[in-house]
């Protein structure tokens, strides 16, 4: 697979700062800015943090209106991330290292309820971002400690570890049609499918602002060549990258054949299956023309 900078879809400084979430909507993208999250496009309503107190807020996305603060959350130290795979159902993580999961209700512009379901140990230092997919039933982790885990939403348990980064991990998505994950570290973007395996990866450095502050799948058909990959940067640029597959040749003598679909043992990194001495591989690269690397 080729990955490389697509083209420039908006570049635009927000007015509040940094890009914190991409929504990757039918018919337009939602960009919100950091510590903000939209529980849900239909019910407009989202969810903030971030505050010296370390209380979490919820409100109206359209007027901006804050309609709850919520102070329980204090206990599990400073929160740093926050995801919603449905309408009543919030994920956050900070500080305490532990990802916890909470169980809410809205009736209209009032929440109604808030508590904790079940907390999930596995980090050993601050937790900085997640993803969950209910599809897949997968929630994903990124933490300082330079490792990402998945963990498995219905039964709220540990399922494997995505190690190798270089950094602290920044931002991470789920595609709800592939199962792939990327995860990104600095300005280093990463993809990895469901069982803990790397694809590829690409530093994508451009500008004195390069980390990834938050990343998204478009997700049409699986068959799709539009899908992409969106990423959020430092410097508010939106860039977006497009994913190829590419056939290469192995050394040594041509491989026995197999059927069609049968993989063979994975050889030499990140080959994904093979067929007369020729290999499909997930390789990276940046086709961009705005000065990026």
């Amino acid at each position: 697979m080729f990955l490389k900078s697509y083209y420039l879809y908006l570049a635009r400084q927000l007015p509040r700062g940094p890009v914190g979430q991409i929504l990757c909507l039918e018919k337009e993208v939602v960009v919100l800015p950091r510590n903000r999250l939209l529980l849900s496009p239909l019910s407009g309503c989202f969810f903030s943090w971030g505050f010296p107190d370390n209380s979490c807020a919820f409100g109206n996305y359209s007027t901006e209106k804050v309609f709850a603060v919520c102070e329980s959350l204090c206990s599990w130290g400073e929160m740093l991330c926050a995801v919603c795979p449905n309408p009543t159902t919030i994920v956050i993580a900070g500080t305490s290292t532990v990802v916890c999961v909470w169980d809410v209700s809205f009736n209209k512009d009032k929440l109604t309820h808030m508590k904790l379901r079940q907390p999930l140990y596995g980090h050993t230092d601050s937790v900085t971002c997640l993803a969950v997919s209910e599809v897949h039933s997968l929630i994903v982790s990124g933490s300082r400690d330079l490792t990402c885990i998945l963990w498995d939403m219905e039964e709220l348990s540990y399922i494997t570890q995505l190690a190798g980064h270089t950094t602290s991990i920044s931002a991470l998505a789920i595609n709800d049609l592939t199962g792939e994950i990327a995860s990104c570290a600095g300005p280093q973007l990463y993809l990895w499918n469901m069982k803990g395996q790397l694809l590829t990866c690409i530093d994508t450095s451009c500008g004195p602002q390069p980390d990834i502050l938050c990343v998204s799948f478009t997700q049409r058909h699986e068959w799709d060549a539009k899908n992409v990959v969106v990423t959020g940067c430092a410097d508010g640029i939106i860039r977006i990258w497009k994913t190829e597959y590419t056939r290469t040749q192995l050394p040594g003598p041509p491989e026995e054949p197999v059927s069609p679909g049968q993989d063979r043992t994975e050889r030499d990194g990140k080959v994904t299956g093979s067929r007369m001495g020729y290999a499909y591989r997930y390789c990276i690269y940046n086709n961009t023309d705005d000065g990026c690397s």
